[in-house]
């Protein structure tokens, strides 16, 4: 039985594309980068984002590091509010939590934005505990993330799940020792979410529910 439901948040309980994408503008325009379609940015959902810059748009380690700080001068004013909760997600966190389950945010997102996130849709009061990034990035990658969260708030891994959008949910988890969702509504399709080894794949939110409830 899973008594502990860890979610992602970008593509898991929010869409953040206006917000992400945006944010990301910005940082390039830094650099002279011009962005003539936002969907070409869909693949920055998910990952680290100094990883990111350095993947996509051939930046190196140091602009990189430039970049995220720009992207964050956008996003902390207001790119985190350029962003949405998924139909039917806060019924679901509230039906765990009616059936006694401990709700874990574990985010790549820097934790004190999560946080700001949570409590602007009023998320917040369905976790019992967020593990998010740090700003000087000493905790970015996901397995280290849920790591953090698996120590401090006392979780077994026998009895909790992963719940996320991107291969990244998934092998933090296997890294650690958790079965994982994959959810199709996010941003990652079932071919890499599948490749990465999830265990389950819920194509709405009211699916983790189904999973949840069979387990």
């Amino acid at each position: 039985m899973y008594d502990y439901i860890l979610f992602d948040l970008d593509g898991t309980l929010t869409d953040p594309f206006e917000g992400i994408t945006n944010s990301i503008i910005y940082a390039l325009k830094k650099f002279g980068i011009e962005v003539s379609e936002k969907q070409k940015l869909k693949c920055f959902i998910g990952p680290p984002l100094y990883k990111s810059f350095s993947e996509y748009c051939g930046l190196s380690q140091e602009d990189s590091e430039k970049a995220v700080a720009f992207y964050r001068e956008y996003f902390s004013q207001r790119g985190l509010y350029e962003n949405k909760p998924y139909d039917g997600i806060q019924s679901v966190l509230q039906r765990l939590k009616d059936n006694g389950k401990k709700l874990i945010l574990a985010t790549s997102k820097p934790q004190i934005f999560a946080e700001r996130i949570l409590d602007h849709f009023n998320l917040s009061r369905y976790f019992d505990y967020v593990s998010g990034a740090t700003l000087d990035s000493s905790r970015v990658e996901k397995s280290d993330i849920i790591a953090f969260a698996l120590k401090n708030f006392a979780v077994s891994p026998q009895n909790s799940v992963m719940v996320g959008d991107r291969k990244h949910d998934i092998i933090g988890a296997k890294a650690n020792g958790l079965k994982s969702i994959g959810v199709l509504y996010g941003y990652g399709d079932e071919s890499e979410l599948l490749s990465a080894g999830a265990d389950y794949i819920a194509t709405m939110p009211k699916d983790i529910i189904k999973i949840v409830d069979r387990h």
